[in-house]
């Protein structure tokens, strides 16, 4: 049985529906998919229908902006209510964030030579809302400006580069709280793919505030790395998620299935989900096909 959890649509800054993500999960012979666009749940309906056509079980989540002493950390959250209205308005608010940084990014590109309007960024986006430097980066890519997101990132994109603007992010310590009370799990994604912030202590301290997880098998993380994670969480009994981080063709080498989670993992995954909807007395999402 296979299991993916984390992957993105063009409801966030994947090239692939949402139904065409869960279609090909099922191709690609995986059992579970989640999933998680970052800050929304706009793909959820589209894929649910997807799942009960081919027969594959959903899992819906959303990949979620935050931020611990002024660093970036992503935070996975599995079957949340997206109705919960504390959880509403911080996305809301990262999302308004996103949207609110494109004219600074677009000046600073402009200011170093590069030419790049707000409609070239807009048609990469689609109907999503979470309009983000992925899509930048696809912009510039489409114009010639470089060869490749990771090229866009690597010249422009990333902080320290001529194009980084910083946006609002919900600390991550009050988001996990937002989504544990909105009865969903928490599980922070790709813990060191560019930095170590999220050491042993933090951890701790996230696991203080409802943190069940973290991401180990990654494509960012070398063995070296999902080692030592995994020594963290079993020395702070937290659960251990793989999964693909799929974008489509938004990010090579990240195919559907290249890790997955151990179905154990998961069925522990959904016992603390479903303590989380206990203690909250939300309506939370069912998982689609289980």
């Amino acid at each position: 049985m296979r299991i993916d959890l984390h992957t993105h649509s063009d409801a966030s800054d994947g090239t692939d529906s949402p139904a065409n993500v869960v279609r090909l999960a099922a191709e690609k012979g995986l059992a579970v998919v989640a999933l998680t666009d970052h800050d929304s749940a706009d793909g959820w309906a589209e894929a649910t229908e997807a799942a009960e056509r081919h027969g594959i079980t959903l899992i819906r989540g959303m990949e979620i902006s935050t931020k611990h002493e002024g660093e970036g950390v992503h935070l996975l959250a599995y079957l949340p209510d997206p109705t919960y209205e504390p959880l509403v308005v911080e996305l809301d608010r990262i999302l308004d964030g996103r949207d609110g940084r494109l004219a600074g990014i677009l000046e600073r590109l402009w200011h170093v030579g590069v030419d790049l309007s707000e409609e070239e960024v807009r048609q990469q986006v689609g109907d999503s809302r979470a309009v983000g430097r992925p899509h930048i980066a696809d912009a510039l890519a489409k114009k010639g400006i470089v060869g490749s997101r990771d090229e866009a990132f690597a010249q422009y994109l990333n902080p320290g580069r001529p194009g980084y603007v910083a946006r609002y992010a919900t600390p991550t310590k009050t988001m996990i709280e937002l989504v544990t009370a909105a009865g969903g799990a928490a599980v922070v994604a790709h813990p060191w793919r560019r930095n170590r912030v999220v050491d042993g202590a933090v951890l701790e301290g996230f696991v203080e505030v409802g943190l069940v997880g973290i991401e180990v098998e990654h494509q960012n993380h070398p063995e070296e790395a999902r080692a030592a994670l995994r020594g963290l969480a079993r020395d702070l009994d937290l659960i251990t998620t793989g999964s693909s981080d799929y974008h489509g063709l938004g990010k090579l080498d990240h195919d559907l299935g290249c890790n997955t989670t151990p179905v154990s993992v998961y069925e522990q995954l959904l016992d603390r989900a479903a303590a989380h909807a206990r203690e909250s007395g939300r309506d939370v999402p069912a998982v689609v096909g289980r």
